[in-house]
């Protein structure tokens, strides 16, 4: 199960939306999937459960403290999927790190990524919050790979198993993200904001995934940076896509979908 409003920001939109889409439906997913006889089924959750991080290096049995209504529906639904497992219905939780990398919609609402557009197009980096907190981050390659994983180890392994999707050296403060990038980019300049400082911080342990496994995270923060900026300069991606800016295109969507209902009469636009 991979659908839902995709970050944070975008499902604070609509808290009551948010819910009907990422926690009832998801559930609703979830048991016709059980109903149809599937076996084995791989939800993507997210390491946004933690919130503020109780603690460095957390685990899968450490507490939950999300702080935003994206992150409490997957908690909501990590629940849901332990209460329908049983001999014939398998769930395995896979709580991804901070996605980044290059993707057919490409997401420039994610931190290396935006980081990345912003110093290639702008020559400036905007860094959110103070810059202290803290992030897991993974490539999209490697969670894809994390999901073949589960659905081809032996079923004792991740039958109700939750799993940290990560690696423990990809856990990075925002602000040394920006520097990475400057690596890469030279001549970029780099502001701090310190206001609205951000309380999700978590700096996540991947030991599990690895043992149980053995799962080992390829691609790292300066690969992606490369990929991106030689993306940009090919032409391969374009920095002002706005269906890149996940926030952004929900909004436009539910505009647009006002103004159309507006000028409809029997399911006919007038």
């Amino acid at each position: 199960d991979l659908a839902g409003l995709s970050n944070d920001a975008s499902a604070e939109i609509d808290p009551e939306l948010t819910k009907q889409i990422n926690y009832k439906g998801s559930e609703r997913f979830a048991r016709e999937a059980k109903k149809a006889g599937v076996q084995r089924y791989i939800y993507s959750s997210s390491a946004s459960v933690y919130g503020a991080g109780a603690k460095p290096s957390l685990s899968e049995g450490d507490p939950l403290y999300p702080q935003t209504e994206y992150a409490k529906s997957k908690v909501a639904m990590e629940k849901v999927l332990m209460e329908l497992k049983d001999e014939n219905f398998h769930p395995t939780m896979l709580r991804n790190a901070t996605i980044f990398g290059l993707a057919p919609r490409m997401r420039f609402d994610l931190a290396i990524n935006i980081m990345t557009m912003r110093a290639w197009k702008d020559r400036v980096i905007y860094i959110m919050g103070g810059g202290e907190q803290w992030r897991p981050f993974v490539h999209v390659r490697d969670v894809v790979k994390a999901f073949i994983m589960c659905l081809e180890a032996p079923l004792e392994k991740v039958d109700g198993e939750i799993f940290n999707v990560g690696s423990s050296n990809l856990n990075f403060q925002i602000k040394q993200l920006a520097q990475f990038v400057v690596d890469v980019i030279p001549h970029v300049q780099i502001h701090t904001i310190p206001d609205d400082a951000d309380k999700r911080t978590y700096n996540l342990n991947f030991e599990k995934i690895q043992r149980v496994l053995v799962f080992e995270a390829s691609v790292q923060v300066h690969d992606c940076i490369v990929e991106i900026k030689q993306a940009l300069e090919k032409g391969i991606i374009s920095p002002d896509d706005q269906t890149c800016f996940t926030l952004q295109w929900y909004k436009s969507l539910l505009t647009w979908a006002d103004r159309v209902k507006e000028l409809s009469y029997n399911g006919a636009i007038m």
